[in-house]
């Protein structure tokens, strides 16, 4: 199977990127099934109904989202109707929304996909993620109830997104870090069979602070006051994901590579498909 990964969606210069370059991304790879981030799609917080269905159209099969899951109030109503979009299941009970998804392929095959965020030097602080995840990953086993298991960790420090790829490893298909949008170059397939990444970067200006433009995020800095609110950068944006193929038998992956497309970075293809 083909799995691809997109990281977090920043502001319109990402949205636009992405709607660029993901239709020929599916028309290049033909991938079974697309997941992208969208936690910072709505001016680098949080994201509204159009724009999901934006990034839909676009192509992904199921958005995931993060710490700031519903900075726009409206997401708090809509999620609830909309099952491919899943905010961290570790969110505490009563929490709008559901952290996992079942995709079905065109070809039939069920992908879950889920959503979990870190506690490390990030906020809101939410449930361990560790039991939360293990749990989901009991009553939904790779190969048994599913062909493919795809969990985005959306986590700060790079020590708990890789203690969660250990933690998985065997159990599902790709473990991939956000947050912090910076892609890293560590792509790798764990001695258990899993793909991991510890951070998929952003889809978003890289002529910024992680997406933002620089003026504020520099003035917080040298001055320590803010003078107005974060607002994202707006030039050309790098496409920054990961693809993996599994084995049909196991679900278990095969091959991973980076993907950065388009922007200031450098260029990273798929070379295996």
């Amino acid at each position: 199977m083909r799995l691809i990964f997109l990281g977090d969606v920043v502001g319109k210069a990402g949205r636009d990127a992405v709607a660029r370059e993901l239709p020929l991304l599916r028309e290049r790879y033909n991938p079974d099934i697309v997941v992208v981030n969208g936690e910072n799609a709505a001016h680098g917080f949080g994201i509204s109904q159009d724009i999901h269905q934006k990034l839909l159209n676009s192509g992904a099969d199921a958005v995931t989202l993060g710490n700031h899951a519903f900075d726009q109030r409206e997401t708090l109503v809509f999620i609830e109707r909309e099952p491919n979009l899943i905010r961290p299941l570790n969110w505490p009970a009563g929490c709008p929304g559901r952290g996992t998804c079942m995709v079905e392929t065109p070809k039939g095959q069920r992908v879950l996909v889920m959503n979990a965020m870190g506690r490390v030097m990030i906020e809101p602080l939410l449930d361990d993620p560790f039991p939360a995840i293990g749990r989901e990953l009991d009553q939904c086993q790779l190969g048994r109830d599913c062909d493919a298991i795809l969990l985005d960790f959306h986590a700060e420090a790079s020590s708990e997104k890789m203690a969660m790829g250990h933690y998985v490893d065997g159990r599902a298909s790709l473990l991939v870090g956000t947050h912090t949008h910076v892609p890293t170059s560590d792509h790798q397939i764990l001695s258990g069979g899993t793909a991991y990444l510890t951070d998929a970067g952003m889809c978003g200006d890289y002529n910024s602070v992680i997406g933002m433009d620089k003026a504020e995020p520099l003035n917080r800095f040298l001055r320590k006051l803010p003078v107005e609110k974060f607002k994202p950068a707006e030039g050309p944006a790098t496409v920054c994901g990961v693809a993996v193929e599994t084995d049909d038998r196991t679900g278990l992956a095969t091959q991973i590579s980076p993907i950065r497309l388009g922007g200031r970075l450098s260029q990273a293809e798929v070379a295996f498909w």
